[in-house]
Parts: C-alpha cells; sequence; structure tokens
C-alpha cells in the first residue's frame, strides 16, 4: 500500500515563530500547514505546538481559540504530536511561571524556574548540548553531544523520569526531550538549530509516515 504524505499542522495561537518551524519542516520536505483552526486540529496527520512566550499567555491565547480541548483530544489519538520550547512546557500539568498556571496536563510533571542558588544566568540563551539517556526516532541520525539553540527561563520537571529522552545541564539538569508514546518535545528549537534541527523535524515526519500504518491511528482520519 503507497501511502500519502502526512500534512503536518503546525498549530496558530499567536505564541510563537510559526513561520520559521513551518519553513523548517518544508526545508526537509514536509507538507507542513499553519492554521488556527481548532477542526484542522482534529483532523492533523501529524502536529506540532510551537511556543514562545509565557505559560500564562499561551494558555489564554489556546483557551481563547477554543484549542485546549482539542489538542487533548488529539494527543489521546495516538498520532505524532512535536511539543516545540514553551510547546513542551504545555503539555504538563502545570507550571510555576507567574504564580503557578494549570497547562493541558497531557503529561504528569510541574514546570519550574531555574533556581537562583543554581548561580546562572536566566533566561538560559544560547547553544548547549544534550546527553541522550534513551534512543527515540526522533533522534535518529543525532549523536549524543549534539548542540541546540535553548532560549528558556523555565524547566520540565516530570513526574515519570522513564519519559525522559535527553537532557541537558544549566546549573541543574533538565529534561531537554521528552517522549511519552506519541507525544514527544523538545525543550529547544530545531528550526533555530542548524543541520542536526532540521534532521529533528525529517525524523519527525518519518515518525508521521510510519503512523500510518497503526489501525488505532488511521481509525481516527
Amino acid at each position: 500500500m503507497q501511502l500519502k504524505q502526512p500534512e503536518i499542522i503546525v498549530v496558530d495561537y499567536d505564541a510563537g515563530n510559526l513561520r520559521s518551524v513551518q519553513r523548517a519542516l518544508e526545508a526537509v520536505g514536509q507538507r507542513a500547514r499553519v492554521t488556527p483552526d481548532p477542526r484542522d486540529v482534529e483532523h492533523a496527520d501529524a502536529l506540532v505546538l510551537p511556543g514562545v512566550g509565557s505559560a500564562q499567555d499561551c494558555m489564554r491565547k489556546l483557551s481563547e481559540r477554543g484549542l485546549v480541548q482539542p489538542l487533548r483530544d488529539y494527543a489521546a489519538s495516538g498520532r505524532p504530536f512535536l511539543g516545540v520550547c514553551v510547546g513542551l512546557q504545555l503539555l504538563y500539568d502545570g507550571s510555576e511561571e507567574g504564580g503557578g498556571v494549570d497547562c493541558l496536563g497531557i503529561l504528569r510533571g510541574t514546570v519550574r524556574r531555574f533556581p537562583v542558588e543554581s548561580g546562572v544566568k536566566v533566561p538560559q540563551i544560547g547553544w548547549n548540548d544534550i546527553s541522550i539517556r534513551q534512543r527515540h526516532p526522533l533522534l535518529e541520525g543525532v549523536p549524543d553531544g549534539t548542540y541546540f539553540y535553548f532560549v528558556h527561563s523555565y524547566y520540565v520537571d516530570p513526574d515519570d523520569p522513564k519519559t525522559i529522552v535527553a537532557t541537558a545541564e544549566y546549573g541543574v539538569d533538565f529534561a531537554a526531550i521528552v517522549a511519552h508514546d506519541n507525544v514527544v518535545a523538545t525543550q529547544f528549537h530545531p528550526e533555530k538549530s542548524s543541520a542536526l534541527g532540521l534532521r529533528l523535524y525529517a525524523n519527525f515526519g518519518e515518525i508521521a509516515v510510519s503512523s500510518q500504518y497503526q489501525p488505532s491511528v488511521a481509525a481516527e482520519r
């Protein structure tokens, strides 16, 4: 059976460098479309949730556009889901930012601020290397110790350490990549991370193609 090339939906909620993500996906041969429409989320072949800014603002914008429940339902459907930067943090139960905010609750855990006592400048802005804890299809062809581009003041503290695919160190060790079932997310920006960042988007496209073989995923379409 010949499979169609999946269309990857980049969720537009006015909180990210959406066109950069779209261009990065297209640069590695993927079909990508930026849209704010909850119906497009519901019917997506694969989905990227980017994010820049505060968790409060991002959750407010998702709520205003009617995207909160569609994102939760999509994650539960088994189809490929990639979170990027704040898009990773929003997947968790809540964030300490701004005194606390409830997030999507797709993954269990809390988003925490880098501790002052760690002695590092916050936010972290720039290149940092990752330590791979376990192999994942998103990291196909990406060696341990690869540098990626980070911009963040907060990091995720997952309840289940087995969901941590890779870590980085910035005053504390933190989760740089997490994965649980069909949901995978990076704290760094692949679209700003040169050739190996683009490789991650290419790998996500391959994951999207492979997911079409899964009967449970095909049934959602």
